[in-house]
Parts: C-alpha cells; sequence; structure tokens
C-alpha cells in the first residue's frame, strides 16, 4: 500500500456535535489586531497560525468549521474536555449568583473545595491556599518552605519549568524562558535524572542515584549545608516529559529531608489523572511536604493551589496574606465541577488506558522512524524526541517544527518542548477515545514519513 492511500484510509473519528457558523472578526483581521496591540512576546505554534472560536470535549473548530483532535489540551490544561456540559453548566449557574467575593467573607465553595482536595491527597496533606496560576502556587510553596525552615536555600532541577513570574523564573532551568533579569534568588539548579541526555552513564536506575548525588554536591557546595526545600516536577512537561527511574524522587526526597528542607512536588502538568495516577508523585512512591496544582484542576479557568500539612501552613498566618482572585467563588465552581467529572467519568482510568495504547503505538512508530530518538511518559503526558541521528542525538529542531506544521494540517494538534526544542508532546483531554488515538497514531506515522 503507497503512503497517499495510508492517508487515504486514514479519517478523524466521527463527531456529534456541529458548531454554529461563525459570524466574527476574521482570521487576517484578528492577526492584523494581535500584532499591532498584543505584546510579541505572545507566539503562535505553528507556520501558519490556527484560529480556534470553539471546542467540544477533546476537539477544537476553527473559523471554517474545521475541527481537529486536539493533543495538546492547552498545555495540559483541559482534563475534562472542552465546554463540558456539567462544568460549564456549574460555572453558569455560580456566575448568574454571585461573580465575586474574596475570602474576607465566607462561602461555601472555597471549603467545599478544599475538602475535597484533602480527600485525594495522602492523610495529612489537607490544608489548602487557593491562588489563580501555577507561577502562584509555586512562588508561595517556595515562601512557605523559607518560613517553616528557616533557611533561604531552593533547590530545583536543570530542564525544569514553574512559571514566568519573578519566583518562577529562578526556579525554572530552561533558558529559553528566563529573561537577563533580575530573578528568584537562593536556587540552585541540580542535574535532570533524564536517562536519555544525562551525563552520567549507567542503567536508569544508577543515574538517579548519580543524579541525587550531584544534588548532595550542589547542597554541599553551594548552601551553608541545611536547605528551605526542593521543588521538582514529578515528570518534567516543558523541559520534554522527562523523568528517573522509580528510585529517584524515593532517594532525593530522602537527602533533602536530611538536610532540613521540605519536598515540594509540582503537579501543575502531571496532576489530576493526566499520568495514569491522580498525582504524578503516586508513581514514585513518595509523599511530598507540599503540593502545588493548576492547569487541569480548572479544565481553563484561571485555578492553582497549595496544599500542605497544617504545621507549615500556619507559618503564613504570621503575617497578612491577601490574593484578590484566588478562591473566587466562579472558579472554586469549576474547580470542585472538575473534580466530580473526573471520579464520575473514571478518567483517571481511561489516561492510563488510553495512555498505554498510545504508548504502543508511539513505540511501533519508533521501530519504523529512525527520527524518533526516544518514547517516554506516563498516561496521556507523553513525548517523543526527535533526533537527525540516534547515536549521537542531535536534536532535530527544525523537523520538529515541519513535523507540527504537517500534522496540523491534518487536523491532529501536538506541541513541543524540550530545551532544544525538539520533543513533540503529547497531553490530550483525559476523555480521548481508542479512536482518537488510533487516528492520531496513524497521521504522525504519515507526517513523520513526509518529514
Amino acid at each position: 500500500m503507497t503512503q497517499s492511500s495510508t492517508w487515504l484510509a486514514a479519517e478523524l473519528p466521527p463527531c456529534d456535535y456541529q458548531p454554529p457558523v461563525y459570524d466574527g472578526p476574521s482570521r487576517q483581521q484578528v492577526l492584523i489586531d494581535r500584532q499591532s496591540f498584543c505584546n510579541p512576546a505572545i507566539f503562535t505554534l505553528y507556520s501558519e497560525p490556527l484560529m480556534i472560536v470553539e471546542g467540544h470535549l477533546q476537539y477544537l473548530f476553527d473559523e471554517t468549521g474545521r475541527r481537529y483532535l486536539d493533543m495538546l489540551a492547552g498545555i495540559s490544561t483541559v482534563s475534562c474536555g472542552h465546554c463540558h456540559p456539567h462544568i460549564t453548566e456549574r460555572v453558569r449557574e455560580q456566575l448568574q449568583r454571585l461573580q465575586h467575593a474574596s475570602t474576607i467573607y465566607l462561602h461555601p465553595n472555597l471549603s467545599e473545595l478544599a475538602a475535597k482536595l484533602a480527600a485525594r491527597l495522602p492523610g495529612g496533606l489537607e490544608v489548602t491556599y487557593f491562588t489563580n496560576s501555577g507561577s502562584e502556587a509555586n512562588d508561595l510553596a517556595v515562601h512557605l518552605a523559607r518560613l517553616y525552615t528557616g533557611c533561604l536555600d531552593i533547590i530545583a532541577l536543570r530542564s525544569g519549568y514553574h512559571g514566568g513570574s519573578f519566583g518562577a523564573m529562578g526556579l525554572t532551568g530552561v533558558h529559553t524562558w528566563k529573561y537577563p533579569t533580575a530573578q528568584g534568588t537562593y536556587i540552585h539548579h541540580a542535574v535532570s535524572p533524564d536517562p536519555y541526555r544525562s551525563p552520567f552513564n549507567g542503567s536508569a536506575e544508577e543515574i538517579a542515584r548519580k543524579s541525587v548525588q550531584d544534588m548532595e554536591q550542589v547542597i554541599l557546595s553551594s548552601t551553608c549545608g541545611r536547605i528551605a526545600g526542593f521543588l521538582a516536577e514529578p515528570i518534567q512537561g516543558v523541559g520534554g516529559v522527562t523523568h528517573g527511574a522509580a528510585n529517584y524522587l524515593r532517594e532525593a526526597y530522602d537527602l533533602v529531608h536530611r538536610h532540613g528542607g521540605l519536598c515540594i512536588a509540582d503537579e501543575v502538568q502531571t496532576g489530576f489523572g493526566r499520568t495514569g495516577k491522580y498525582w504524578g508523585f503516586e508513581h514514585f512512591d513518595v509523599e511530598p511536604d507540599i503540593v502545588t496544582m493548576a492547569k487541569a484542576f480548572g479544565n481553563g479557568m484561571p485555578l492553582a493551589a497549595v496544599t500542605t500539612r497544617r504545621e507549615i501552613a500556619e507559618k503564613l498566618a504570621q503575617r497578612l496574606h491577601f490574593n484578590t482572585f484566588g478562591g473566587n467563588p466562579i472558579s472554586m465552581a469549576a474547580g470542585s465541577a472538575v473534580l466530580d467529572v473526573i471520579d464520575e467519568e473514571n478518567l483517571v482510568e481511561n489516561a492510563r488506558q488510553q495512555g498505554e495504547r498510545l504508548k504502543r503505538g508511539l513505540q511501533a512508530l519508533q521501530g519504523k522512524h529512525p527520527l524518533i530518538g526516544d518514547v517516554r511518559g506516563k498516561g496521556l503526558m507523553l513525548g517523543l524526541e526527535l533526533v537527525r541521528d540516534r547515536v549521537s542525538r542531535e536534536p532535530a529542531t527544525r523537523e520538529t517544527l515541519e513535523l507540527l506544521d504537517l500534522t496540523c494540517r491534518r487536523q491532529v494538534l501536538f506541541g513541543k518542548g524540550g530545551l532544544y526544542g525538539n520533543v513533540v508532546r503529547l497531553k490530550p483531554p483525559l476523555c480521548l477515545t481508542a479512536a482518537d488515538v488510533d487516528y492520531a497514531l496513524e497521521v504522525l506515522d504519515y507526517c513523520l514519513g513526509e518529514v
């Protein structure tokens, strides 16, 4: 069968939703206005910018009504699906009743969501402070660790991404996301345990152990020997969907505790079922002292949180602390609805099942296409690292951009990441079906052949 006939056999899975005819500004006018009035730092992903005007579960629609399979989910944000009816209705009801009431008043949505979170985390992690973004959450987590320990130094990882605020940019270990300005201070970056691009040799477990030894050297050489904490993603998102062997976080957490620090799990991208478990840290047999979360929590609404133990949380009460929109009734309603949908629709298990199906398919493509150097990740948080040569592992950065353009033309939207921008990121809504998986794999197969 020729490549063309293989492509002709592929069809986007059927969808019973038909969007109304779009009657807003033209794509060209939107592009002109954006270039004229929006900060140029705001970028688009594809060489021909895609305009999206509507969404339905795992699908997106452009201004012409053309449908796309969303394999990025707003960068790991849309957990339950675009415009999920239950979440939309809960938000609509709250919007009609009360738009805003800050935390200086009692409101049932705040305490209800905090209690729901506590029920989904290990015992003791039961006190939550709500914010609007993952950057805010990570800033606050570091603040809490410093208050609790009386120390300043924080260990983060190279290739980690934790946000774009003053503090979070300092935590981030990817140069493309760091400006030449003052950033968060007393932050030190240890080597990532990623076995594919580690400076160390050996098995994944040996590389993990050597990475922890590197962290100990950072602590002994760059701090007084006592630290405030260690902040890391269980699986790095922007860094290219990388993670260490199963022993890494366990040994790293033990080391940090021996040096007086708290362990902070950045679950902004891994939380709420994306990895096939409710929390990313559950894959690695650890319990953090502080958990930060955002993105999937609100299914697109601005919602983030920091959850920790009471004795740590109490340190914040020694002064006034206030977030104007954190804990607002609308975001609280959205978050509560998201947790209900995740449970009622069994989305964590679906992420595990469809993630396994997708990963098996990607591994099969790796055997067929030399451009794929590595397949990695868990659940529906997967990555393909593209290389020009499997021996030298030279990053295929240009080819990655070309691949994304080709798949977009064939109605499948992927993302990219990694230090060199050569990792295809697959992070779809958790309602993805087997038919969606098979279609995405067929499109990838065809487009990899074209590249």
